[in-house]
């Protein structure tokens, strides 16, 4: 999930989609930030883009009443080639007061952050392999997101009784907003130790395990919390007088996982409502996909001043406990989504974003097929069909920022990389059977067939990497079927002629290229699958036969009906 855009009113709160244009969110809050900081991935400099981040240690404290932090980040880094300086991502808006190398103070001289990249000297050259340790004493008032999560950044909120509400989200700007970070998605570290200091009687839970609580004399709180590989922007600070409600899950896979709802006070019931929702979901995901990938740390929403936003082993939850006409809270599910496509696999470029949000976006009809069958699923479906744009490919083939891809007013995908996305998965799935589908999903996830607790890590994937999966698993070449949906904007045309007793089918697709998707056919209420090799089939039916084409709505094409509900829609709105 991120910024909510056009499908809250069409799936409740199910996927928070984009729709409104950049410029509108830049300078919202206060202060402002550069256009450096306002970008997420994208190309990087050599000397950043081989950069990789091993460990984090961040200390931050909160300072609520005069909407300040002050931070101490130590990164381990480790480099694939010669550099000479270090490129650190960090918001001028949290000046750096001191830098140490390898325990040894910097002067001030050897550092400067002009533009939201903060450059750092090094003493000596680093060779490829080599490793570094750098701490950086920072603080200020935070980027203060006034539309969260439509816009990122820190919001700073009060409870009903005016006690402190603090949140942060930062997907579309990036970690940069909070910590010193390598705001791209390979920057991702492989382990997170966090210290988030808090005022009195307010609760501080986050990423990861608890260490522990240390209170001060002053009746402060620091709250130690250790977690493995977090995307970068997925390092959450929350802040407030939070009740909790705990329990565990007993996986089918013999492990135990524990579950919590950090909620306000007076917010129980509600708060119980969607708990109750944990163990269900969690077991559609675990026997459809495969185990929790955090079992050993924890599953856990928090409730948050906005709507939400995932945060790994730490949903964001602000959905006020809906519940919507699919008979679950779409939030929570989707955003519990992407503890597996987005956490445990990562896309390793935002120009395969589709990865986290296709994926998530179609785990929802599959929960509505699980919880009632076929007729919700294809309900849930139908609602997806109507909202894709075809506007921009899915995938350019080329390293972008996560704004170009999210914003289609900028030319990206946008909403597509959920909706178009789940609709190739659904036709995927039609394709090759459930079997062969699920292989390659659990591949996808875990790198194997076989997942089990402990036999897996986190890992990194992209586009190619998922289309080499799917044809390995098949042991056919689907190239085709990928270059088409995800590298062409336009959907694929079946186009359908009759002449007497021959009806003539053939594919009409971007480019002209191959495209040998088989399609169902109804002639006279019997169903048949035709191959249509070499992207045509010619079949010999009576002229008096009634003729449905994809009865089943099994496959993602051009639609002469949607293009003009799409097109009335837009003059209505315009």
């Amino acid at each position: 999930m991120h910024h909510t855009r056009f499908l809250v009113a069409l799936v409740g709160a199910a996927a928070l989609l984009p729709g409104t244009a950049q410029a509108q969110r830049l300078g919202r809050g206060e202060p402002p930030i550069t256009a450096q900081t306002q970008i997420s991935g994208g190309v990087r400099p050599a000397d950043q883009a081989g950069l990789r981040l091993t460990h984090l240690d961040l200390a931050i404290e909160v300072f609520p009443e005069s909407q300040r932090i002050e931070g101490l980040a130590t990164l381990d880094l480790t480099t694939d080639r010669l550099i000479g300086r270090l490129l650190i991502d960090l918001d001028k808006n949290l000046p750096v007061s001191a830098i140490s190398y390898g325990g040894q103070a910097l002067d001030s001289s050897q550092w400067s952050n002009p533009d939201g990249r903060l450059v750092i000297t090094l003493p000596r050259k680093l060779a490829a392999g080599d490793n570094a340790r750098v701490t950086i004493t920072y603080g200020g008032t935070p980027h203060v997101a006034v539309r969260a999560p439509w816009d990122d950044g820190i919001v700073w909120s009060q409870t009903a009784s005016g006690e402190p509400w603090v949140g942060s989200t930062a997907e579309g700007y990036g970690c940069d907003l909070l910590y010193p970070c390598l705001d791209f998605p390979l920057g991702e570290p492989e382990a997170v130790d966090l210290h988030f200091t808090v005022p009195a009687g307010l609760k501080a839970p986050a990423n990861g395990t608890l260490v522990g609580v240390d209170t001060h004399d002053d009746g402060r709180t620091t709250w130690n919390w250790h977690a493995k590989s977090p995307n970068p922007y997925s390092v959450m600070l929350n802040v407030a007088p939070y009740e909790e409600i705990s329990g565990s899950y007993a996986s089918r896979y013999g492990n135990s996982i524990p579950m919590y709802f950090w909620h306000l006070p007076g917010h129980e019931a509600g708060a119980k409502g969607v708990f109750d929702e944990f163990a269900p979901t969690l077991d559609f995901f675990e026997s459809l996909i495969g185990p929790y990938p955090w079992g050993d740390e924890k599953l856990a929403i928090v409730e948050t001043p906005y709507l939400g936003m995932e945060h790994q082993t730490i949903n964001a939850y602000g959905n006020n406990f809906a519940k919507n006409h699919n008979g679950f809270d779409d939030l929570f599910q989707h955003e519990l989504a992407h503890e597996w496509f987005g956490n445990q696999v990562t896309a390793a470029s935002w120009d395969d974003y589709w990865i986290h949000e296709g994926y998530a976006q179609y785990m929802q009809p599959l929960y509505g097929l699980w919880r009632e069958g076929d007729a919700r699923y294809a309900v849930m479906m139908d609602e997806f069909r109507r909202s894709i744009m075809n506007q921009a490919p899915i995938v350019s083939g080329e390293e972008r920022t996560e704004e170009a891809v999210y914003e289609a007013e900028n030319g990206g995908p946008g909403g597509d990389i959920y909706v178009k996305g789940a609709w190739v998965l659904h036709t995927l799935r039609n394709t090759i059977g459930d079997d062969a589908f699920y292989e390659v999903t659990r591949r996808l996830v875990y790198g194997r067939a076989d997942p089990r607790p402990g036999n897996f890590q986190p890992r990194f994937s992209s586009t190619r990497d998922y289309m080499d999966i799917v044809n390995q698993v098949t042991g056919k070449d689907y190239d085709w079927f990928f270059d088409v949906y995800l590298y062409q904007a336009a959907l694929p045309r079946l186009v359908e002629e009759r002449q007497g007793d021959t009806l003539t089918l053939r594919w009409a697709v971007p480019g002209d290229g191959p495209f040998p998707l088989p399609v169902e056919i109804e002639i006279d209420g019997e169903t048949r699958l035709v191959p249509m090799t070499g992207g045509r089939a010619t079949l010999d039916v009576p002229a008096s036969a009634r003729v449905l084409v994809d009865p089943h709505a099994r496959v993602l094409r051009q639609s002469d009906q949607i293009d003009a509900y799409q097109a009335y829609a837009m003059r209505r709105r315009g």
